[in-house]
């Protein structure tokens, strides 16, 4: 008897900084959304692709649930709220905590509209024992009737395979939507600003990078050089006070940045890589629509 082949679009929804984005990369096999340790990292949906014998899944990375302060944040929470639509399963992660606040009953009475099945996964079970563990499941129980409760480790990895199984019991007899060369539905040069961005969100203090946005200004391979590409790349910040501490004391700040996103850039696109760093200043851009459209951030609906 010939096995079924499942598909289905899967959301995955939730705060900021509750590791989406590190389970989706780890699902996937490859880096595509950036991570950090500071919330609003992912500001985009991003769609990637999964692919095995028994189907393909193509999740929807989202921005995090949070209580929007200017433009830019009420388009990351409208782009969230909207990809609980049309979706075939929604993955609910949260921390392995016993506690859930307003934040996290916010997103439960959303979910309670979806149609689709809802899984909590309560991710980062490698910081809690056990016992405690149960407990946080007990509480996050009260808040919805899930389809299925998984606990996983996206930064190591444990229970994720689970995950996956799980996921595809709830999924339905589907074509395959993308070829099994896909994985992304990211341009490129797109990548690569967030690469840029994720360096700078690692390395700056924590007042900088929610003002920080970048943009690729070109990006060309040489002819002639054995696969070396050529890339221009400018991080745009809110003051100039920022502008000072991104650059650094003689350029040594925005030279870490370019080091380290380079070599990351380099494992991307396979090829060596010629980096390019500039900083701009464009005041309260978070706040502006044109500025908001330019750096990528436009909104559909």
């Amino acid at each position: 008897m010939e096995k079924q082949f499942k598909s289905g679009f899967v959301t995955l929804v939730g705060r900021p900084n509750v590791g989406k984005s590190t389970l989706m990369n780890r699902i996937i096999g490859q880096k595509i959304a950036i991570t950090s340790s500071k919330p609003q990292t992912t500001r985009n949906r991003i769609q990637t692709v999964y692919h095995d014998e028994r189907g393909q899944i193509v999740f929807l990375d989202t921005p995090g649930i949070h209580k929007a302060k200017n433009k830019l944040g009420e388009y990351m929470v409208n782009v969230a709220e909207r990809s609980f639509r049309d979706v075939d399963l929604v993955l609910w992660l949260v921390e392995a905590t016993d506690f859930a606040g307003k934040g996290e009953r916010h997103i439960a009475e959303a979910l309670e509209k979806v149609s689709a099945p809802v899984i909590l996964v309560m991710n980062k079970i490698d910081t809690v024992k056990k016992e405690e563990l149960l407990h946080c499941i007990d509480v996050y129980r009260t808040l919805l009737d899930f389809a299925e409760i998984v606990p996983v480790s996206a930064k190591t990895g444990e229970c994720v395979d689970e995950l996956l199984s799980v996921m595809f019991k709830y999924l339905e007899e589907g074509p395959a939507y993308y070829d099994e060369e896909t994985v992304t539905d990211q341009p490129e040069r797109q990548i690569v600003a967030e690469l840029v961005r994720e360096k700078a969100l690692r390395l700056l203090s924590d007042e900088i990078p929610h003002g920080i946005a970048v943009s690729v200004e070109q990006m060309k391979e040489r002819p002639g050089r054995g696969g070396l590409t050529d890339i221009d790349a400018t991080i745009v910040c809110e003051k100039d006070s920022h502008k000072g501490i991104i650059i650094g004391k003689q350029g040594a700040m925005l030279k870490k940045i370019g080091s380290s996103a380079r070599k990351e850039i380099e494992d991307f696109l396979q090829c060596r890589v010629n980096l390019k760093l500039w900083v701009k200043v464009r005041k309260d851009w978070r706040d502006s629509d044109i500025q908001l459209k330019n750096f990528g951030y436009r909104d559909t609906e």
